[in-house]
């Protein structure tokens, strides 16, 4: 992609999944990477995971915590020497049906998927804004597009990510920095897995088979392809959009 090279990125949520997938697509593009999760021990593991590929590095933060993410945005700055490009990824997901979700569980949800995605962007813009450059990828969801059964809260908390992104680019654009959204649809990672695996067996094909044209499930590399396209000069007049990545599941009525 044009313009990566040399870059620093940040990205939450980095330690797996789609968010490990996009730190290692930064690398190979030639950015240097900042990472972090929730889980130390798996910041760990993921930072020596990916050393050969490029430089990285990271720290366990809970993106809900405004104490955490202050000390994240500072710590990204000094490893990079400047955060240019956002990957804003973290985010969590619950399958409860609407009637039986507990007030916390919804709660959470919402703390981590749309709180969090708002403390990182505002933490990480202020030292953009007075840089007068950057770019911030937002994650939302297809799930922040149509509503999907027994998903309330996640299907909330990812529309409000989109309409936060479409607001941030409003107010953004004219500090130089470009923020869109990614919405992908059903993506096989480690979190969708464990959903997978307390429903019936074969849910993940037989859910795409039903849903998805494509007929299968994407993966993490192609979302984080579609990161990398959105931070890089290609995308350099897409701002305050949603790029959909779900093999033709919203083309379905």
């Amino acid at each position: 992609m044009r313009g990566l090279a040399g870059k620093g990125v940040l990205i939450s949520g980095g330690s797996s999944g789609i968010g490990l997938a996009a730190a290692r697509r930064f690398l190979e593009e030639g950015c240097r990477v900042f990472l972090c999760g929730l889980d130390a021990a798996e910041v760990e593991r993921a930072v020596t995971d990916l050393a050969g590929v490029g430089p990285v590095s990271g720290l366990a933060c809970d993106v809900s915590l405004e104490s955490d993410v202050a000390r994240l945005a500072e710590a990204a700055e000094a490893a990079l020497g400047g955060v240019d490009v956002l990957a804003n990824n973290a985010g969590i997901s619950v399958r409860t049906a609407f009637l039986d979700i507990p007030a916390q569980e919804w709660d959470q949800i919402v703390a981590v998927n749309l709180r969090g995605m708002f403390l990182v962007a505002q933490a990480v813009s202020r030292h953009m804004a007075r840089r007068g450059a950057g770019v911030i990828i937002n994650m939302s969801s297809t799930n922040g597009v149509a509503g999907e059964e027994d998903y309330a809260h996640y299907n909330a908390s990812k529309g409000g990510v989109l309409l936060l992104t479409k607001t941030m680019a409003v107010e953004l654009g004219e500090r130089g920095i470009r923020v869109n959204a990614l919405c992908p649809g059903y993506i096989s990672t480690p979190l969708n897995a464990a959903i997978s695996a307390r429903l019936q067996p074969g849910f993940e094909e037989a859910y795409a088979r039903d849903r998805i044209p494509l007929r299968r499930a994407g993966t993490a590399d192609e979302v984080a392809a579609a990161y990398a396209f959105l931070a890089s000069d290609d995308a350099s007049f897409i701002h305050g959009t949603g790029l959909v990545i779900d093999g033709g599941q919203l083309a379905v009525m």
